[in-house]
């Protein structure tokens, strides 16, 4: 009887713990293949010269596939990596290594589920089959109160049922060992120059530096935690603060799950007898909250009008996107708060609602100008949250009354004019509206 082999194809999920597709094939198959692939579609550039992934963003990426294949290693595996079209090079491996059944986890944004059913007709042909895994949220949709197609579109019902009749269950258990197939080329990790992606110039103005990988995103966990613990003892330490776990960028590719977070937030707070109230709870919640839309509504969060009516916009609107991009609108706020995108690829929550609303709302430019520009740019870019963000400050979104919830951003005219983070982020030459 030949041996059973089952590839695990790596996606946003770049992880070992709590990661159900490589638990499993390694508990149903005889022998475990790993695989990442770097799709070209992801690294292209637009007519207008906009990368799809930023120069940041892919860094990271590269950071977070190296890590998961030291990783891998130690569990006596290998990270075998190719570049090219998923559905070629999945069809290639698995007639090369007699793979018997491809694992992946689902995804909710229509580019990447284009993407798998490129593969699981292309697979189909071959008489394989692709099997789906949900990975990517904090509540398993099987666990909701409601099939799919009736979440509720108001996030305030949706968070009320989901956190009274749902539970989020345990994280899967880290397999102990990997056995993979004789693999005669893991291959190289690509550089960035291989991918298309000009190198990122780190800017000195950066208080802190993301680094891609498994390995980061549990220390950076660790770090937030013990943060927690300091603010609550009322400890005046530097960076006590639980305001921010800053653990988007690992999310949004997977080096650690929603889930896991959650498990290591209860039982931190529960061993240090903390009260369980903190804010990254919300923030997961609004990440199901998304991903859960998006499965539910679909490609309406790309259209201009999205649940309502186009949005008004400014004649010269391409004038002002302009201004806004490059951190040129006269607002110190808004403007400190791009430059500080353009050199880091990465903002907080209300620097993001900030400059948002100011574009949708007082410069009156297409929001989606604004939702593409933040693909290219946030290192934490996930399409969910990153769409239904803007489709929520536009006000075109599917829920416009949860709002006390979601947008703390202040108007512009009271948005500081002065403070550190603008001395700090603001060109000294710059000119500012009074």
């Amino acid at each position: 009887m030949s041996e059973k082999v089952i590839l695990v194809w790596f996606r946003n999920d770049l992880r070992i713990h709590d990661n159900e597709i490589l638990s499993e094939a390694v508990r149903r198959a005889d022998k475990v293949l790993p695989v990442y692939i770097f799709d070209p579609f992801y690294f292209k550039t637009s007519a207008l010269g906009a990368l799809k992934t930023g120069s940041f963003r892919a860094r990271f990426l590269l950071e977070a596939v190296a890590d998961l294949r030291e990783n891998l290693k130690k569990f006596g595996a290998d990270l075998l990596i190719r570049i090219g079209d998923p559905a070629e090079v999945l069809t290639q491996l698995a007639e090369e290594y007699q793979i018997s059944e491809v694992y992946h986890h689902r995804e909710v944004a229509p580019d990447e589920t284009d993407v798998s059913e490129k593969v699981e007709a292309a697979l189909w042909k071959m008489k394989l089959n692709l099997k789906h895994f949900i990975g990517h949220t904090m509540y398993h949709k099987e666990d909701l109160p409601f099939p799919i197609k009736d979440i509720p579109d108001s996030f305030v019902t949706f968070k009320k049922k989901v956190e009274r009749d749902s539970t989020v269950r345990p994280s899967v258990v880290s397999p102990e060992y990997i056995i993979t197939p004789e693999i005669i080329d893991a291959g190289e990790l690509p550089t960035l120059t291989d991918l298309g992606v000009p190198e990122p110039v780190d800017d000195a103005r950066a208080s802190e530096k993301f680094i891609g990988g498994e390995t980061a995103a549990l220390k950076q966990l660790h770090n937030y935690l013990e943060s927690c613990l300091q603010a609550n003892q009322g400890k005046n330490i530097r960076g006590a603060t639980c305001n921010s776990s800053r653990l988007s960028p690992w999310l949004a590719v997977g080096c650690i799950s929603p889930r896991q977070v959650y498990w290591e937030v209860v039982n931190y707070h529960r061993e240090n007898h903390l009260p369980n109230t903190d804010p990254i709870m919300l923030e997961l919640l609004w990440r199901d909250y998304f991903r859960f839309m998006f499965k539910k509504h679909g490609q309406k969060f790309f259209r201009s009008e999205g649940f309502g009516d186009v949005p008004d916009v400014a004649a010269n609107q391409d004038e002002l996107f302009e201004q806004w991009k490059t951190g040129q609108t006269g607002v110190p706020f808004v403007d400190a708060a791009m430059h500080q995108l353009n050199a880091t690829g990465y903002i907080t929550n209300y620097s993001r609602q900030a400059v948002a609303t100011y574009l949708t709302k007082d410069l009156q430019v297409d929001w989606t100008k604004g939702a593409l520009y933040f693909e290219e740019k946030l290192i934490d870019y996930s399409p969910a949250s990153n769409w239904g963000n803007w489709a929520f400050v536009a006000g075109v979104g599917n829920d416009t009354k949860s709002n006390r919830f979601f947008n703390a951003a202040k108007p512009t005219d009271q948005l500081d004019t002065q403070s550190d983070f603008i001395t700090t982020w603001l060109p000294a030459a710059h000119t500012v509206c009074e």
